[in-house]
């Protein structure tokens, strides 16, 4: 074998939990560190770990990709009450992946990975349509109260001379109720906006926006109004200019339009919006574990993840000596990620070709019908060979060894 590909510079390694985490060993030993001579600084995100620091690795993990540029995130778990008792933990501790994007005020897009035989539910989507959630804010960063019958709850702002301004939210009457404080910022939403941007006019594709203006008169409205403003003042000549479209529409019109359309466009959605219709699509185009995403922050920052979960359930039959039967490629997808913009910064064109190869070699083998349990349920291909996970990365490792 020709020698390994040399690394200049560090990747920021986030390791993470459960399934996921082992996979992401496997990953590294059968499909990188044969070819590559892999320079990261590590992060262990596990939920132990997050936990020993009282999430200051969290924290340390999003600085260093700040410094270094790019980092490549194994899936991690966002702890619930049942979590809290399974690990015996401190407190319950924040998503890890809103703490790192707070951090680098970043956006996320999801795309999906097309391969022949996995038809997306929605015959018409023939290209793929890539989500943009905005990272910050929302119920993401929330306040919330229990409210007792008799209450009464306000929005108070307190200005910087001390004056205060106040809304009514509820008069808690005869019932016991809820409440919640949400926020967001107008830096935030610009660099969204300009993020967004950027990234249609780098992919030649037109971009939508909604929110629900007609109903938040204020808080969605103003996310109309950066939008267009940013748009009219430092986009709008450069987009007729490539021949796309930047497009405004509400939240529930642009859902039917996307369902009538053949794909091929960027949805930037709002975060909780975004949340949801990046599963929602995933889904829709054929698995979860065919969804890539990358957060990019306004300074040229990039991380890139995952977009499913740790898989719990298969985790605990690995526990119990199972073998499993995991969807390794959208973990796959981050590290070729990673590796191609690495490559890119640091001009190095053998680590960005590795990228293309890992990419090309991974959906070969799933259209030569060899992909793990779950894919082949769906898929159209005649001939299918369902295999557990350490298998198939091997089955990928053939092709890509014939690529190099």
């Amino acid at each position: 074998m020709a020698d390994k590909i040399l690394m200049t510079t560090p990747l920021v390694e986030m390791d993470g939990d459960e399934m996921t985490r082992i996979i992401w060993k496997m990953i590294k030993e059968i499909l990188l560190e044969p070819y590559i001579d892999l320079k990261t600084e590590y992060y262990d995100l596990g939920l132990v770990h997050r936990n020993e620091t009282d999430d200051r690795v969290t924290v340390e993990s999003a600085e260093a990709t700040k410094k270094y540029g790019v980092a490549v995130k194994c899936a991690t778990i966002t702890p619930n009450a049942q979590r809290m008792t399974e690990y015996n933990l401190k407190e319950m501790w924040k998503s890890p992946n809103g703490t790192i994007r707070a951090i680098l005020d970043g956006t996320v897009f999801r795309k999906p990975i097309l391969v022949k035989g996995i038809v997306p539910y929605i015959p018409t989507w023939t290209k793929p349509i890539t989500i943009a959630r905005h990272a910050y804010g929302d119920i993401y960063k929330n306040t919330e109260l229990r409210v007792e019958a008799g209450s009464k709850a306000e929005l108070v702002v307190t200005d910087k001379n001390g004056k205060e301004t106040r809304a009514l939210i509820h008069q808690f009457k005869d019932s016991d109720g809820i409440i919640q404080g949400v926020h967001n910022i107008d830096d935030s939403i610009a660099s969204f906006a300009r993020a967004c941007f950027n990234y249609a006019l780098d992919a030649k594709e037109d971009l939508w926006f909604a929110s629900k203006d007609t109903i938040s008169k204020t808080y969605d409205h103003r996310f109309k109004d950066i939008f267009a403003e940013i748009y009219e003042a430092e986009y709008k000549e450069k987009f007729e200019a490539v021949g796309i479209e930047y497009f405004y529409t509400l939240i529930d019109d642009v859902i039917a339009r996307v369902v009538r359309s053949n794909g091929g466009f960027i949805w930037a959605c709002k975060n909780y919006d975004g949340d949801v219709m990046s599963d929602m699509l995933a889904t829709a185009f054929g698995s979860l574990g065919l969804m890539t995403s990358v957060l990019v922050s306004p300074d040229g920052v990039y991380e890139y993840e995952a977009a499913h979960g740790t898989v719990t359930r298969h985790y605990y039959n690995y526990l119990k000596g199972e073998k499993t039967s995991t969807n390794p490629i959208a973990t796959i997808f981050a590290w070729s990620g990673a590796l191609r913009k690495r490559g890119e910064l640091d001009n190095i064109p053998e680590l960005m070709d590795f990228a293309d190869k890992l990419e090309k070699a991974s959906i070969k083998t799933m259209e030569d019908g060899i992909m793990d349990k779950n894919l082949a349920l769906i898929s159209t291909l005649e001939n299918k060979t369902p295999v557990d996970t350490e298998t198939f990365l091997r089955e990928i490792n053939s092709r890509l060894e014939a690529l190099m």
